[in-house]
């Protein structure tokens, strides 16, 4: 079954080359296009969506909002947050919005490709890596605990756990965290697995996330 993607960007041009690109592929299909955030939300009532391409500055309803409530909806489809290196901002706050990544407008045509792939599999096309250096840069932005704060959720983990959350919030891949922890990569794929489960998580985006919230890991990369 092809991968259905919508696309939503206010510049018709971008739409059109995002399309031709996708529509050379054997396994996608553009089932829809929307212009700003509203139409898109609107096209998710009529339409079966597996991927959406969402822009981030648009009018009406900005990619940042669209997504946060495409999100909180159930069986939402997966979100790429298609973003610029000047506007770093809206990216951080699509991947708090629910995203499960982004990617810069100029991406090559196979990178594309292969981040929505990823998505519709289940993983984030953010590479750890990037996701630090953002998280680094816009930690400030993140907002401080409330009540009940979200330390108390780490207590769900293991010291193992809480080891390798760490460690996927410093950039380090699966294959990195086995070498450093003398483990398969199976094994931590499997911690990785768990991790998400416990604390209610939908991929590596949102471990990092909650690790900077938290304050696992600092910006600049360290443990806490």
């Amino acid at each position: 079954m092809s991968i259905r993607v919508m696309l939503v960007d206010d510049q018709v041009l971008l739409r059109t080359g995002f399309r031709m690109v996708l529509a050379a592929q054997p396994d996608m299909e553009v089932v829809a296009e929307a212009g700003d955030g509203a139409e898109a939300i609107e096209n998710l009532r009529s339409t079966a969506v597996d991927v959406v391409l969402m822009d981030v500055r648009m009018p009406r309803l900005d990619g940042v909002e669209a997504t946060r409530r495409i999100c909180a909806e159930p069986n939402a489809p997966k979100v790429l947050i298609l973003t610029t290196f000047d506007l770093d901002e809206y990216a951080f706050s699509g991947l708090k919005a629910g995203a499960s990544g982004f990617m810069l407008k100029d991406v090559p045509p196979g990178e594309l490709l292969g981040a929505i792939r990823s998505v519709h599999s289940g993983d984030a096309v953010v590479a750890p890596s990037t996701t630090r250096r953002l998280l680094d840069r816009f930690s400030p932005m993140l907002p401080s605990a409330g009540p009940e704060p979200r330390q108390k959720e780490l207590a769900r983990l293991t010291e193992r756990e809480r080891e390798v959350m760490m460690l996927v919030a410093q950039g380090l891949s699966n294959g990195e965290i086995a070498g450093r922890l003398v483990l398969s990569e199976a094994t931590v794929k499997t911690h990785v697995g768990r991790i998400l489960t416990k604390l209610g998580l939908r991929d590596r985006v949102q471990v990092v996330v909650l690790a900077y919230e938290t304050g696992l890991v600092r910006a600049g990369g360290g443990g806490g």
